[in-house]
């Protein structure tokens, strides 16, 4: 059996990262993965240090780990993830200015087929959770010279809902024909 096609969503706070991949998921009747750091974080409390960082990460790769084992019992073909190891990198490194040595190698080592990058080009939504409203166009930035300096193969997607699902369809669709 083949391997099903891995997708990250991928982009600054307040992007659409969300709303795309369980409309994703929705659309492909396929496994999806929440954000694993939006669970940590209501159970822990807003404030975080760097060491979470290495558990948010650990308890991300859980939840993959069980996405996966679940499209493979199911023969599907495609699993969506609500972000990835990069993002929490670049969280560390934005935060903290350092970044765990773990973090980098999962960063590094943990693979998908593609990374959509959400453009912030929507209005942000307040949550307690959020902590960077005035700079999404800079993080976005620093998201794509990540993709890119890695090599790693993506689509910013941007413009209105129906735009990103167009695009993103498009090209997912072209991936899943080459399994």
């Amino acid at each position: 059996m083949k391997a099903p096609v891995r997708i990250a969503v991928v982009g600054p706070e307040s992007s659409g990262k969300t709303t795309l991949t369980e409309a994703l998921a929705h659309h492909y009747r396929c496994a999806y993965t929440k954000e694993y750091a939006r669970f940590f974080l209501q159970d822990h409390g807003p404030a975080y240090t760097r060491e979470d960082l290495v558990r948010i990460a650990q308890g991300q790769l859980m939840v993959e780990a069980e996405a996966q084992r679940l499209t493979g019992e199911q023969g599907g073909k495609l699993i969506v993830c609500d972000t990835d190891m990069i993002t929490i990198r670049i969280w560390s490194e934005e935060k903290y200015g350092v970044v765990d040595p773990l973090l980098a190698k999962l960063a590094a080592d943990v693979h998908y087929d593609l990374w959509l990058l959400c453009s912030p080009d929507i209005p942000w939504e307040a949550d307690p959770l959020r902590e960077n409203p005035l700079d999404r166009e800079r993080l976005f930035t620093v998201y794509a010279q990540a993709l890119k300096a890695m090599a790693r193969p993506y689509l910013v997607v941007n413009g209105t809902h129906e735009d990103r699902m167009h695009d993103a369809i498009r090209t997912i669709d072209a991936l899943i024909a080459t399994r």
